[in-house]
């Protein structure tokens, strides 16, 4: 089957996970912006950092897929993906970026990433602090297991990167 395993990364974490993938399955893996054609091939393996809600690079790349073409989307974040609520939450936001037609045909997997403060960009360095700052104002019993996560984390580097993950993915796809 002709396959091809495509990425968004901002920091590398996702990176990391798509060249593995792609050294233990001999898929060639591409950044989302390097991809020029999607049209000849039947399965695609998308990896994409979670950011502020979305996946990277996720909705220009979904507007070149044809439909006839088997998609397994792989979300690479901070969030436990062993949480439930972590894990539709993260669903919900996939929702809105993948056509339904599309996204009832696609497989998906969730792989925890990493964070590194001292490598964001200023935005991002904004965006986590304003989100800090509210979360540690919550009351406790509104805090979810994410949101106590990321105020033990903050400003910290955290790698959660776990090769092994990748094994039912490979599992799909060979």
């Amino acid at each position: 089957m002709n396959q091809i395993i495509v990425y968004g990364s901002e920091y590398g974490t996702t990176k990391k996970y798509a060249e593995k993938l792609s050294e233990l399955s001999g898929i060639a893996a591409l950044r989302y912006e390097d991809v020029k054609t999607l049209q000849n091939y039947r399965r695609i393996i998308y990896l994409g950092g979670l950011y502020a809600g979305g996946v990277k690079g996720l909705k220009p790349t979904v507007k070149r897929i044809p439909s006839d073409v088997k998609l397994l989307l792989v979300t690479v974040g901070l969030a436990d993906v062993t949480d439930p609520e972590n894990i539709r939450n993260i669903r919900q936001s996939i929702a809105k970026q993948v056509p339904a037609d599309l996204l009832q045909n696609t497989v998906l997997f969730h792989l925890r990433g990493g964070i590194d403060y001292s490598k964001l960009s200023v935005l991002h360095k904004t965006m986590m602090a304003l989100l800090y700052n509210k979360a540690k104002h919550l009351p406790e019993e509104k805090k979810t297991a994410e949101v106590r996560a990321m105020i033990e984390t903050y400003n910290t580097k955290v790698d959660f990167v776990d090769f092994h993950a990748l094994t039912p993915i490979l599992e799909q796809i060979l």
